[in-house]
């Protein structure tokens, strides 16, 4: 009987040595989870929203003008400069 009864402590004590190997590993896993998720957040470039993007008519009107000097310098005719310049204002 003495040997059943000290086999069996040794496997109870054995069973709550596992459960709580298993629960310190469990913490330490979670805990150093934890901070590679912070110190990866901590490594990710912090984005900035671009810039608005400038109106349409600024980019039009420095079309227009780039037409108005290539029609200038006698780089696009006067039938060019008009189709070109219907084309940018959408008409």
């Amino acid at each position: 009987m003495g040997l059943l009864r000290m086999a069996a402590r040794t496997a109870v004590v054995a069973g709550t040595a596992t459960a709580v190997s298993g629960r310190v590993h469990h913490r330490q896993a979670q805990r150093y989870a934890d901070q590679d998720a912070q110190q990866y957040a901590e490594q990710q470039p912090q984005y900035q929203q671009p810039p608005p993007a400038a109106p349409a008519e600024d980019d039009a009107t420095a079309q227009l003008q780039n037409l108005a000097q290539l029609h200038q310098q006698g780089v696009l005719t006067a039938e060019e400069f008009a189709a070109a310049k219907a084309k940018i204002l959408g008409i």
